[in-house]
């Protein structure tokens, strides 16, 4: 049975035979490509309806599972710890799996534990009888991390896919486009969401996720392929003749790839330290900000969250454009437009501190617009596209992987330290601090300056 599983995640074999008509190959090039970009868009749209439903749902938590405030903040803090940690793990499991089975199980996974989430009070009462005495949050966050550890295998396949099937002067484009699938998931499980909502149906917020994730993860399996070789096509570098950055190390086993490309690369250590405060910026500002505008500035709850609910939405065309700027006028280069994006971010939120109020609202809004828009654009790039450009295609799931980890570092930074900087030195020292996270960020990412324009020379 595990020989059967451990054969089912493992690559797919190579065509036998590879196809040398140059039409044909351009036709099944394309065909594929389409099928992998939106499978793969998609299938994570749906990871984030499984994840973000938990907090549109929280005062019914509140109501039906008895949680107080922090009680709902162990969940967080929970996802945030396993999903971090467990994107690394994934990725170096991605690296040596194929894209369609990491994705596919993931997915499977966490819709099995939404659909058991909402009975884990039945549950908890199923194990008193039997006289094990587990506190109810105790089960939640168990169930709510192990989700966190599934969520993880969604990214890391992607990687590895958009790296196979995507060459490097056009990958910041294709890369930053799909990332648009986490506003286009987060969104529509918010709209889904706040209608069951109307009718009080909170456990379906968890049991219709669920379904749809269970369902395309079948999809997934049939509709996905691995490397372009699989199908008998040509590697994407020998089809664009866009040879990679980084050549291929032969002779080398898994492991030592590892070594070499991830751990013992310090262009990545930069990207993947510069991550933590590319994120510490995004959550502050995204977590804290209606808050601070309730607070600070006088606005009520409502108008506050209307003003800020710009920030997100403006994230997906501000990736889009980052990407598309770097492949257009720096040959995929990423350095560049992220010192572009942060010197900008660092301005915005500066600007956001000084004229946010319930007199200025439309500089709020613009503000808060902004803000998101030019974060978005080191958090694809940086992480992402920029990440993959350092390392082989063999070690770019883990290595994504492991900035992403970092990342969420980051995220969980910004929960405890905001919230320590704005006890002891206000609002102000909280926006003052996404400001030097900026130039912190910035520093770091400079680093690779030189390494990604050996790259392009080469």
């Amino acid at each position: 049975m595990l020989s059967k599983f451990i054969n089912w995640m493992k690559p797919l074999k190579d065509a036998d035979q590879r196809l040398t008509d140059e039409k044909t190959i351009k036709r099944t090039y394309t065909i594929w490509r389409i099928k992998m970009f939106f499978g793969m868009y998609f299938g994570y749209a749906l990871f984030y309806f499984t994840r973000k439903n938990l907090d549109f749902v929280k005062p019914a938590l509140k109501d039906n599972f008895g949680f107080d405030i922090i009680q709902l903040g162990i969940l967080g803090t929970t996802i945030y710890a396993t999903y971090g940690v467990g994107k690394f793990l994934s990725g170096v499991m991605a690296d040596k799996c194929n894209i369609r089975s990491v994705m596919a199980l993931g997915l499977f996974c966490s819709s099995l534990i939404n659909l058991a989430f909402p009975f884990l009070p039945q549950f908890q009462g199923w194990l008193s009888n039997m006289h094990i005495a587990i506190p109810l949050v105790g089960i939640a966050a168990f169930a709510w991390g192990l989700n966190g550890i599934f969520q993880s295998m969604g990214f890391p396949p992607v990687a590895k896919g958009l790296v196979y099937w995507f060459s490097p002067s056009e990958r910041a484009t294709k890369w930053t486009l799909w990332s648009s699938s986490h506003t286009f998931g987060a969104f529509f499980v918010g709209l889904l969401i706040t209608y069951l909502l109307k009718f009080d149906l909170w456990r379906m917020a968890f049991i219709i996720p669920a379904i749809m994730g269970i369902s395309y993860s079948i999809f997934l399996l049939f509709f996905l392929t691995d490397k372009p070789t699989t199908v008998g096509l040509p590697p994407i570098d020998e089809y664009k003749n866009d040879p990679m950055p980084i050549k291929k190390d032969t002779g080398l086993s898994h492991w030592e790839i590892l070594k070499k490309h991830v751990f013992s690369n310090p262009f990545l250590w930069a990207l993947a330290v510069s991550y933590v405060f590319v994120y510490y910026v995004r959550f502050a500002t995204l977590d804290w900000g209606t808050l601070f505008l309730v607070e600070d500035r006088g606005f009520t709850q409502a108008a506050a969250v209307s003003a800020l609910k710009w920030m997100p939405f403006l994230g997906m065309p501000g990736g889009i454009v980052a990407g598309y700027l770097a492949d257009k006028f720096f040959q995929g280069r990423c350095t560049q437009m992220n010192l572009i994006y942060l010197t900008i971010l660092a301005a915005s939120c500066w600007g956001f501190y000084k004229l946010a109020g319930t007199d200025a609202f439309f500089w709020t809004s613009l503000l808060a617009a902004f803000i998101g828009f030019f974060v978005d654009g080191p958090q694809n790039l940086a992480g992402g596209v920029q990440t993959s450009r350092i390392v082989t295609q063999e070690s770019v799931s883990a290595a994504c992987g492991f900035t992403g980890m970092f990342g969420y570092f980051g995220a969980m930074l910004s929960s405890s330290g905001a919230a320590f900087i704005s006890k002891h030195y206000g609002w102000q020292g909280v926006f003052v601090s996404c400001i030097i996270s900026c130039i912190i960020a910035g520093a770091l990412i400079s680093t690779t300056w030189k390494k990604e324009s050996a790259g392009i020379s080469k």
